[in-house]
């Protein structure tokens, strides 16, 4: 079982689903509406689908920056479960983006909990994340990129993969397929479900 105080998440893929977003700003703002979610099979967009480098540049910074028309939705179940986790205590998000940009005010709207709750560590690099996960005393970390899962597991922190199209490749890590199945791994205070 993990313990409550120390679990972090990774945001895009994991708590935000960014690649439905990706998908619905090709569609809403540059006419592509030939990309499925099952079809993006590689965490780097560019070499999975057939848009031009230049697009999938635009639509992520439009991504970070949060300029785009489309909501950012979270992934299913998990405001039920990171609303739990918030009761215990404050939550920790460790992203590779190079600025929080307006993601710390998402994650508080979308959970509709105070924002000294939320702490977000933007480090601009996935190299990075495990240094900040071990300089908070973090020992497990839910991320969805398997290169960042490896490079976690030789530094000490324990990666829990969440399944998603672009990280089935075999790897030793613990993995779940729902914020349902996550949930289960968690040791809370007593608190009933």
């Amino acid at each position: 079982m993990i313990d409550t105080v120390s679990l972090a998440f990774d945001i895009d893929g994991v708590f935000a689903d960014i690649m439905s977003l990706f998908i619905d700003i090709a569609r809403d703002e540059y006419n592509i509406d030939s990309i499925l979610y099952k079809d993006i099979k590689c965490y780097y967009i560019e070499e999975c689908v057939d848009i031009k480098p230049e697009i999938i540049s635009d639509i992520i910074n439009k991504i970070i920056d949060g300029k785009h028309s489309a909501p950012l939705k979270p992934i299913k179940g998990s405001t039920r479960v990171l609303k739990r986790l918030s009761s215990e205590g404050p939550l920790l998000f460790v992203t590779a983006r190079p600025y929080p940009g307006p993601i710390h005010d998402w994650i508080s709207q979308t959970l509709s909990i105070d924002p000294a709750l939320v702490e977000v560590v933007a480090t601009g690099s996935f190299e990075a994340k495990a240094d900040v996960l071990l300089g908070k005393n973090i020992s497990y970390f839910v991320e969805d990129r398997l290169e960042t899962c490896f490079a976690l597991n030789e530094k000490g922190v324990t990666p829990v993969v969440f399944k998603q199209p672009w990280n089935r490749e075999k790897h030793p890590f613990m993995e779940v397929g729902s914020w349902d199945e996550l949930e289960l791994l968690i040791n809370f205070n007593g608190s009933i479900r």
